[in-house]
Order: C-alpha cells, then structure tokens, then sequence
C-alpha cells in the first residue's frame, strides 16, 4: 500500500500528535472529527489515560463535559445505570444542535438506548427476540448465501470499493431482513442511517441542512406507512411488527417510534459495516496475522473479536451523572456530561495486552468495550460477530489475498468510527 493518502495521514497524525502533547492538559479536548478522520485521535487519548484519566474539557464545540478514558473506569460509569443516565442522550451533540433541542417547545423522543430503566428494559425486551439464539440460527444460513453471492459478485484483478461492494452490502441485506423492509428498495437504509449520523458536509451524503431534515423526513415517511401496514396485520417476526404489536410499544408515541428506527437503523448498519472494512485493514497492516489466518482458518471467530476490539466501530458512548460520583480522585457533579471513549478504553496497556497491535489469537479476544457494559450493551452484539465470522468464512473459501490499495477515507465523526471507501484488489480466486 503505497500513495500520496498514506503520507498526508502521517503528517496528520504528527500534527496531532504534537497538538496533543504541546497544550496545557487541561486545555486537552479529544473530541476532534478532523482527527477521527485522519486517524489521528491516538495521541490526545494515549495522553489523557497515563495524564488523567478522568478529564474535564469545560469548552468545546460540544460544550463541557468529562472524558473518561481508562478500560477500568468506562465499564465502572457504563455498568452504573443508577448514577449514570442515558436518558439526555448517549453521543455529544455540537452547540448548534444543543440549542435547537433546547428551543424545540414540545418533549423530544427517545429511543430506549436513551432512556433509563424500567422503561428501557422494557422497550428493549420487545425487540430483543429478533436477535436472540433462535433468530440468529434461522438467519445464518440467509447471510450465507448472501455473502457467498456477494463475494462471487466481485471483479478480479481489477480495483473496486470494499465499503460499497461488500461491507455496506451485507450489512444493508440483513438489516432489510431485520425489518422486513423492501429488499430492492435496501439502498435506502445506507443512505438514511449515513444522513443521521455524518455531519453536513465534510464528504458526507448530504451537503445541507435541509437535504438532511429532508434525507430523515422520507424515513420515517416510509417507516410511518410500514407501521400502519404492520399494525393491521397478524404479528411477525419483523422490528417494526414487534415495535408494532409489543405491549410496551404499541402505544408509543409517533415520534417514540421514528426515534426507536433511528437507533436499529444506525445500529444494525453502522457497527457491522465499518468492522467488515476494518478487519480487511487490519489484516493488510498486520499482514503476520493475515498469514496466520490463511494457515489457520479456525482463527476466525477470534479474529472477529480482535477486530471488534481493534476496530471500535463506535468511538464513544455519553451519560449524564444524576448525583455527585467521585471516579478517578474527581468528583463529577450532578448534571455534568460524561463520555466514555470506548476507542480509547480498547487501547488502555494496563488492561490489554499490546492495545495497538492487531492480534487474531489473543487468549482473551472478547475483553474489549466495544459493545459497552450493563443495561445498554448492545443488543444486536452477537448478529454483528455472527456477520463477521459468515463473511470471513466465505471469504477464505475463495480468495487466497485482498489486497488494500490506498489510505482508507475514514468518516468524518466523533461518534461512528468508519471508512466512507476502502480500494482493494484481490488478485485471483482459490
């Protein structure tokens, strides 16, 4: 992999680097897109970890609010659900974006990853059993044959985009199943969870604000008349029939339901789609590995979780503390915003073995917090792993090598931790 991206990141990344360690720390705000973007974040967080750990930035484009970077600590604040409220939110919001919400005179909805139990718990029962052993036994042979005919669908020896052709493709597939949305229309669902979750601009799908209230206004317009169709009709097995016909959701609101598709929407294409395009980076960095994955093809599910971990598809998760909580020898107080960095947790050296090094055997590939702790882990964490390991599998039954060609283009976000394109080549087939 050779070209002039890879050069302009490394200049990014020493730009960072000494934008990280050249500022006073508590001036230190990790929360930067542009780096996100150039893989450039390490620093701020290699810093704060071994500095302080429990960091407050008291200004920033996304308002005050704690940092915690320690493996230890995220799952104490993640696991601590009494203390620690998810009920204004899980990610940070610009100023801009704090302001709307807070002109907005009616009640803004929430979807259950935002709100606290017992009326979390049950939301989330409701749709949980579309993810359950049972489900995930009847869906694995449908990815299968999916990722077979995906991966038979790719040119050889020609350049192509991984993210496109592959990543978003299963995982777009699987979603439309999830929902028992139109299969041909499934493009749909890529372009509305990429217009939720990218900033305007910045190479994002949408360059407007109103292209993007627009791009949201048409999804939940579809997904209104996919509830009607569903309400009227025999429960499924589908999301939006259990949204539908679930006795702690029936009779949610309009808005309470577009906030609860916003959420399955980003999280079951987001997550997957950008660990896909990560574990094919990451085999090509640490091109050992790759070698010993080709000897050993049972490596796979550990693999998975390596990439899970290495990866860290979501870079943080937000809480707001609901009384004073002293973590860290800091006293966090009540209303404070709290962001734990789960990118930065998953490379602690104090509670993983080389953070930084991309390992498919580790004895302990599942310790990560990629999928978060307690009431709010993420509940469609074993169909992420199962789409992984199918993938993988069917890979290694045909390619011998996929090479990357060039940097990847990362996202533009603090938040979704991805790669808007990935160039690869696979040379020829098994």
């Amino acid at each position: 992999m050779a070209d002039g991206s890879a050069d302009f990141v490394l200049e990014a990344r020493e730009r960072a680097h000494r934008a990280a360690y050249d500022a006073p720390i508590e001036l230190l705000n990790p929360a930067r897109a542009a780096a996100f973007r150039d893989d450039a974040q390490w620093a701020f967080f290699d810093r704060l970890r071994k500095e302080d750990p429990v960091h407050w930035t008291p200004d920033s484009n996304y308002g005050a609010f704690w940092s915690i970077t320690k493996y230890k600590d995220i799952i104490e604040v993640d696991s601590n659900h009494q203390v620690f409220s998810s009920a204004s939110g899980i990610t940070l919001t610009t100023k801009e974006f704090q302001a709307l919400a807070a002109a907005r005179t009616e009640p803004s909805a929430q979807n259950f990853i935002s709100m606290d139990s017992p009326k979390h718990d049950e939301q989330r029962k409701t749709v949980s059993p579309a993810v359950a052993p049972h489900a995930l036994a009847e869906m694995a042979p449908v990815i299968r044959e999916r990722a077979g005919a995906i991966l038979d669908s790719l040119p050889i020896g020609e350049p192509f985009d991984w993210v496109d052709l592959v990543s978003k493709e299963l995982t777009t597939m699987t979603l439309a199943t999830l929902f028992d949305f139109p299969f041909e229309q499934r493009r749909k669902l890529t372009f509305w969870s990429d217009a939720m979750t990218q900033p305007v601009g910045y190479g994002g799908v949408v360059d407007t604000p109103e292209a993007r209230a627009k791009a949201i206004a048409d999804c939940f317009a579809f997904f209104g008349e996919l509830w009607n169709e569903r309400v009227n009709a025999p429960p499924k097995g589908d999301l939006v029939s259990m949204l539908a016909h679930g006795e702690a959701t029936r009779n949610m609101s309009q808005q309470e339901y577009f906030a609860n598709v916003n959420l399955l929407i980003i999280g079951g294409n987001d997550t997957t789609r950008n660990t896909i395009s990560g574990s094919v980076f990451a085999l090509n960095r640490f091109p050992e590995q790759y070698d010993k994955l080709r000897a050993n093809p049972s490596l796979i599910t550990s693999m998975v979780s390596e990439t899970i971990r290495w990866q860290t598809p979501l870079a943080h998760r937000a809480r707001v503390a609901l009384q004073d909580y002293e973590i860290g020898g800091k006293t966090i107080k009540k209303g404070d915003r709290v962001i734990m960095w789960y990118v930065s947790g998953n490379r602690d050296e104090e509670a993983i073995e080389r953070p930084y090094d991309f390992i498919i055997d580790r004895p302990r590939p599942r310790q990560h917090v990629s999928f978060g702790f307690g009431i709010h882990r993420c509940v469609g964490n074993r169909l992420a792993e199962l789409q992984l390991t199918i993938i993988w599998e069917e890979i290694m039954k045909r390619f011998p090598d996929i090479q990357l060609l060039a940097e990847p283009r990362r996202t533009y976000s603090i938040f979704v931790k991805g790669y808007e394109e990935m160039q690869v080549l696979i040379p020829r087939r098994i």
